[in-house]
């Protein structure tokens, strides 16, 4: 059983528990969306593999969250492993459902978060909100194949991130590949791409000489996005340009899951850390299109943050890893 001691993650900002509100049927007929049968064509199922080695994991950033456990900055080490060129797309996630006939926590419970912004007055009106973010509604109907509800579909965006899928979703989808998710450091380590200690997987500025290199909120939170970067919602996997080790978007677009559970409590010196036997939530990491730097800027690669294991939401997916062969 987890530790009642565990410290709690920190959902207020980045993506709130499935506790945190119980939903309402809607007044909308809740028509389920066609699901698509087969991936695309157009995405190859990329895995990078990794040397692994020492690297300084962690932040000592003075713009971080030091609750977060985001540091101390400490010494770690990583065995060689493969880890997905970019999250798991909506067209590859399609292929599982359809093979498998799996269904998500979201299907199976019948609701998952929405941004507020993204949903019709109909839809909006009387769902209800976590007390502290008050920009997300709890939608019945919302999943990964109608990521804004009742009416909505993938249409355009079989390249998009798979959304609106739980911790234990991502486990099955990687059964199902013969993958696994990253460990937090693992995870950390692949982000960086080779760069030791600068805040994001290019460098220090968050637009260097103006060039966008990430969906993030940009303009007002939450009240006006105004899609400088190209995007207001999810940019396909492999929009902007990769870090040094091939990855793409592991800064914004969406929180990816990990395999750890959550502490902030860190080994200085640890080899393949794996976080502790147990707990609550698990570890999400690289922050989201949702993230706005007047309270939330954990697409810093060394920010992170957790949720609990059946939670999900419009901006949060994975991507995978495997051990080397």
């Amino acid at each position: 059983m987890p530790d009642p001691d565990t410290p709690a993650a920190p959902h207020a900002c980045c993506g709130p528990a499935r506790t945190a509100v119980t939903p309402v049927a809607t007044s909308l007929p809740l028509r389920p969306a066609a699901r698509p049968a087969t991936a695309g064509a157009g995405l190859r199922d990329t895995m990078i593999d990794l040397p692994g080695g020492e690297f300084l994991m962690g932040s000592a950033d003075p713009d971080g969250f030091a609750g977060d456990g985001e540091g101390p900055v400490r010494p770690v080490r990583v065995s060689a492993f493969r880890i997905d060129a970019h999250a798991v797309s909506n067209d590859h996630f399609a292929a599982f459902a359809a093979a498998t006939g799996y269904r998500t926590d979201a299907e199976r419970l019948g609701w998952s978060y929405v941004f507020a912004g993204f949903l019709p007055a109909a839809l909006r009106r009387g769902a209800p909100r976590p007390d502290r973010t008050p920009w997300w509604c709890g939608v019945a109907g919302a999943t990964w194949h109608a990521p804004e509800g009742p009416g909505s579909s993938l249409e355009g965006r079989g390249d998009h991130p798979v959304v609106h899928v739980s911790w234990d979703d991502a486990q099955a989808y990687c059964r199902w590949a013969g993958k696994r998710l990253p460990t937090e450091a693992e995870w950390e380590y692949a982000a960086r791409g080779g760069l030791e200690q600068r805040r994001y997987p290019w460098g220090d500025e968050l637009d260097p000489e103006g060039e966008y290199r990430c969906n993030i909120w940009r303009g007002t939170f939450p009240a006006r996005n105004t899609a400088a970067d190209g995007y207001r919602g999810t940019a396909p996997v492999d929009a902007f340009e990769p870090n040094g080790f091939g990855l793409y978007n592991v800064s914004g677009n969406v929180w990816e899951w990990c395999a750890d559970w959550w502490s902030t409590e860190h080994a200085t010196g640890a080899v393949d850390p794996r976080g502790p036997a147990d707990g609550r939530d698990r570890v999400i990491r690289g922050g989201s299109h949702m993230c706005h730097r007047s309270y939330c800027n954990r697409y810093r690669v060394g920010a992170r943050t957790a949720n609990s294991p059946d939670s999900s939401s419009g901006h949060a997916g994975f991507r995978c890893a495997a051990d080397v062969r």
